[in-house]
């Protein structure tokens, strides 16, 4: 019988939380760690030292050995080196120590960690800085401090630091709006985020004789299983007892670590599941998206399982995304997207609406940018995610609500009032006026937006970069004409009506997988980046580049560095991929086929020697050897097309994208062909079936 847990008890053990720190810090300390978090203000080395001190206690009691500074650099996962807390006295004996000093900087290595030229291989030298407002954590022995990681010459390397930054300035331009609302209470504003993440788990063992799953994370071969998703049995459906067992693993360790994993269920593919948490703010939701997904991982393991992050593992059933809710909520509890009782609230309300809808319209290239991957290109536009067109989805009653603003008509609800901004007129809105629209990118769900676009190995960092620096554009330009309106009431209904008519094209209701919305998005003007290798070089456009700077989120260069890491990634990821389906192809698959040609062959000419009928055979001969010549010739173009490789990174990626890949779906098109006329028994891997339902 299992031991039951104490979730109460459990929960944030090995986290240094703030109860901790206020129980064991001296007052003075802790009300300068408070200010520093509130407020930005520096912490002294003396505070340093003492909480440094704090911090190793606690987690020496807790069997900590050693510290490292836990950062999130380039690559999209996290990075850490770890160094013990021994000092040596001098007479062989050694002490246990942390200074401020080791607690607020560290130094890693920079040059190996990708930096889109910022750094050259010479440059090794890079610094990591304690994020106070992130809470240190026991993990494996060791105590992690959350960092930020720049290079010596002060430019961002990590997806925290812009994060960070971006957060600040969504509050700051977001506070300008609520003064004005006359909200004196609030102090700053969170952007507030529930990342939910879609996974795979398969066996260790079927895992392990997949070259392509080892080394890509996604088969890059395999014909479909004879039954799929089509009967909607698996969505929801009773957990397996083995992966029930590892759910309950990784609850409790993600519980041990603060992170707030409220839901878990099978999904719509087979031996796909998520887990769902609740929302927290920006920072502390990416930092639990990254340990969420190391932690899927290492627990599938003790489980003789393998979790797969990868958008798209398996072709012809549904991929996993990572859907970002996202929402603005003030340090006093008031959700910024939570329509109001009352005629004033509705007013805020609908401004952070326009908002909004603004910047998504004109930032529809950098939302679309910050999803880009090789992954999620396999994803994006199937039937279990969002198009690579922008749109926003609002619901048939707050449409109602915007179509009666811009047209200054009436809003039919109990009390038929006319639709008029900051008067008392003005009629309240439901709060939960949607229904859920799966093909939409943005959905209004209520209090929140939920953006579906972000694929299930990314870090959720960059799509809430752009939503928080989009936002905070937004408003400035908001803040900018109400703050000198000579009449709040009537320029604030002229700034709504005017942002919501000159904006309605990327407000979309209808089904977004439909050829008609993909016709009626070009007549609208929107864009249709369906590639990374199209889309990426709109994220350095003039206008993105003027966005980010002028919100002191990137640096121009700093901008730059991030365009070509992602382009770099792309290219590489393919290449990766080519010469996997390449080694698997010439090494495993034609020689199973060949075999099993010449066993074929031989029985054909013992049958054929005493006369026997041999129409099988001969049949299934002559496809094997025509196949295996396709498959041969397959394996000669890709082969030949790679030699041919432009220079230039742009140019690399088109050519990828344009000439490779066809080249791999060709190749992978006779071998899947090959997987169904060869028999089992000869052939060299486990099949979707195999891995599927096993």
């Amino acid at each position: 019988m299992n031991e039951a847990i104490n979730v109460p008890v459990i929960f944030g053990s090995d986290v240094f939380t703030e109860a901790a720190m206020r129980q064991r810090l001296a007052p003075a300390v802790y009300e300068a760690w408070k200010q520093c978090i509130e407020t930005g203000s520096s912490l002294s080395l003396e505070n340093a030292n003492e909480i440094a001190e704090a911090m190793k206690e606690w987690a020496t009691e807790k069997g900590a050995t050693h510290y490292t500074h836990w950062f999130q650099p380039m690559t999209g996962i996290t990075a850490e080196k770890h160094d013990s807390f021994i000092t040596p006295t001098g007479d062989g004996r050694v002490l246990m120590e942390f200074s401020g000093k080791e607690l607020v900087r560290g130094e890693p290595d920079a040059s190996s960690f990708p930096s889109g030229g910022l750094r050259a291989t010479f440059e090794a030298r890079g610094y990591t800085a304690w994020d106070p407002s992130s809470f240190a954590f026991i993990k494996d022995g060791s105590l992690y401090i959350p960092t930020c990681f720049f290079s010596y010459t002060g430019d961002a390397l990590d997806k925290k630091t812009p994060l960070l930054r971006s957060c600040e300035e969504v509050s700051r331009e977001a506070m300008r709006i609520l003064r004005l609302f006359g909200d004196t209470d609030a102090k700053r504003v969170i952007a507030s985020v529930g990342a939910e993440q879609e996974y795979f788990l398969l066996p260790k063992a079927l895992y392990a004789q997949r070259e392509d799953l080892r080394l890509t994370g996604r088969t890059l071969f395999g014909a479909p299983a004879p039954k799929g998703q089509e009967l909607d049995d698996h969505y929801f459906g009773a957990i397996r007892t083995r992966v029930s067992s590892y759910m309950k693993d990784l609850d409790e360790q993600l519980w041990r670590l603060g992170v707030l994993s409220k839901t878990k269920h099978n999904e719509a593919a087979p031996c796909q599941h998520e887990m769902a948490p609740i929302y927290s703010n920006a920072i502390h939701a990416c930092d639990s998206n990254q340990l969420a997904m190391e932690i899927m991982k290492k627990c599938a393991a003790k489980h003789d399982l393998v979790c797969l992050l990868h958008e798209k593992p398996f072709a012809g059933i549904n991929g996993s995304g990572k859907h970002n809710n996202w929402s603005l909520a003030t340090d006093t509890g008031k959700n910024l997207f939570s329509p109001g009782s009352t005629p004033r609230q509705n007013a805020q309300f609908l401004v952070f609406l326009a908002a909004f809808i603004q910047g998504a319209d004109e930032y529809q290239d950098f939302l679309r940018c910050t999803v880009a991957s090789a992954g999620n290109d396999h994803r994006l536009g199937s039937n279990e995610a969002p198009p690579a067109i922008l749109s926003v989805y609002l619901g048939d009653e707050l449409n109602a609500v915007v179509d009666s603003i811009i047209r200054g008509t009436n809003y039919t609800d109990p009390a038929k009032s006319m639709m008029r901004i900051g008067v008392d007129a003005m009629p309240a809105i439901p709060k939960d006026t949607t229904d859920r629209n799966r093909t939409s990118p943005l959905a209004f769900t209520g209090n929140k937006f939920e953006f579906r676009m972000p694929g299930s190995s990314q870090s959720i960092a960059g799509p809430n970069i752009a939503l928080n620096t989009i936002m905070a554009e937004e408003l400035r330009k908001f803040a900018d004409v109400l703050e000198n309106a000579d009449d709040f009431d009537s320029s604030l209904q002229t700034l709504v009506c005017q942002a919501l008519s000159d904006h309605r094209r990327i407000i979309f209701s209808g089904n977004g997988y439909a050829q008609e919305w993909k016709d009626e998005a070009a007549r609208r003007g929107l864009s249709n980046l369906s590639s990374t290798a199209e889309c990426l070089p709109t994220y350095i456009s003039d206008k993105n580049v003027e966005l980010v700077t002028r919100h002191g989120i990137f640096t121009e260069t700093e901008f730059r560095a991030r365009y070509a890491i992602h382009l770099e990634a792309y290219n590489k990821l393919l290449a990766i991929e080519a010469r996997t389906m390449l080694d698997m192809a010439v090494c495993q698959i034609l020689p199973a086929v060949l075999r099993y040609t010449q066993t074929l062959t031989d029985g054909l000419l013992s049958k054929k020697s005493i006369g026997a009928a041999c129409k099988a055979e001969s049949s299934l001969i002559g496809k094997l050897s025509t196949h295996s010549d396709w498959l041969y010739d397959a394996c000669e173009k890709l082969k030949a097309d790679l030699q041919k490789l432009p220079g230039r990174t742009e140019e690399a990626a088109l050519y990828y994208h344009d000439t490779i890949l066809p080249d791999m779906q060709a190749l992978r098109d006779q071998a899947d062909t090959l997987e169904k006329l060869t028999a089992k028994d000869y052939w060299p891997f486990p099949t979707y079936s195999d891995l599927l339902f096993y």
